[in-house]
């Protein structure tokens, strides 16, 4: 299931205008990176919740088959939190009451984790309500630590608080199972704070999957999203990318005397007038126009949106130009 219900208040009136797993990164939206991962990993049925603009969500994925994946929709009137959300599902996780493990994972995330391992490892730790997949992070505590102790025969892994003192950050993805989440309170309800926390202090177990090595991303700020930007222009690598991230598509206008810096992505129908200036790091989406003369620099111009001037650190839209500082 990928969690997409949000509002992405943080980013301002960039979410009026999308919802946050739809913001495009180098002119894709972020939620078709977490289904490339889930499929390049086998996951081919996925779950989707839905609230805020949810229509730019559907009309983008349909019903999933374009990217190999079947998706389904269940949307929520009013929010649930992540763990109403996911017993509000529950139809749709365990259509046949089978109760087999699920993955869940934060729609607005671009994260290259070892979906195959972290299945392996649930299914090698018996017991377990459920397994997180957290990070080390200096600093922890700003992000609701997680304190992973090793634990029992083989030194497993085990969460032994949230949101209090630990080195680790939970990324937003977990493996659980229906019956876990079926305990959890009807209506509004947060996986950590009315699951995962009371059922550990409880005395039951909840295991850590630590992930040390390649690429994470979330994007609940513009200085986030840009930086996001930058890192699939500099050719992070990822497991499976949900489409060609960087350079000029053949299918891009780009006039004689006007100068492209790499990196850059030029998405297909996009025209560059003459004269203009456009990167280092710079994305000008699908049928995006920078007028001639322009100067864009570090900066992102979505999808049929028009750029005038110079435009650096800054996010445009069909609605504006947003400034952006670094967090």
């Amino acid at each position: 299931m990928l969690l997409c219900a949000g509002f992405g208040t943080r980013l301002g009136a960039l979410s009026d205008e999308r919802p946050k797993p739809m913001l495009p990164v180098c002119d894709v939206p972020i939620l078709r990176y977490g289904i490339a991962h889930l499929v390049a990993h086998g996951i081919r049925d996925i779950v989707i919740n839905t609230h805020h603009r949810g229509d730019v969500i559907r009309d983008d994925l349909g019903d999933g088959s374009r990217l190999g994946a079947r998706v389904r929709y269940v949307h929520e009137d009013v929010l649930l939190g992540t763990g109403g959300g996911l017993k509000n599902a529950l139809a749709l996780l365990d259509p046949d009451g089978a109760d087999e493990p699920f993955v869940s994972m934060n729609g607005k995330l671009i994260f290259d984790v070892d979906l195959g391992a972290l299945l392996a490892t649930f299914a090698a730790d018996p017991g377990v309500l459920g397994m997180m997949v957290v990070r080390p992070v200096p600093d922890a505590e700003a992000w609701g630590a997680v304190d992973v102790r090793p634990t029992g025969p083989g030194a497993r892994l085990r969460i032994h608080d949230i949101l209090g003192q630990g080195a680790h950050m939970f990324c937003g993805v977990h493996v659980t199972r229906p019956s876990v989440v079926a305990r959890l309170p009807d209506g509004d309800a947060c996986m950590i704070r009315q699951g995962y926390l009371p059922w550990l202090r409880a005395g039951e177990p909840v295991a850590a999957f630590v992930h040390e090595v390649g690429y994470f991303a979330e994007h609940s700020t513009p200085a986030r999203y840009l930086a996001s930007n930058w890192a699939m222009l500099d050719g992070v690598p990822l497991t499976a990318a949900p489409g060609e991230l960087r350079g000029v598509d053949p299918a891009a206008e780009v006039a004689a005397s006007a100068v492209v810096r790499e990196p850059v992505r030029v998405g297909p129908g996009a025209s560059i007038g003459a004269g203009a200036v456009v990167g280092p790091y710079a994305v000008v989406g699908a049928g995006a126009m920078v007028e001639p003369g322009s100067v864009i620099e570090r900066a992102v111009v979505w999808a049929k949106s028009r750029v005038t001037g110079d435009v650096r650190d800054a996010i445009v839209t069909a609605a504006g130009v947003m400034s952006v500082r670094p967090d």
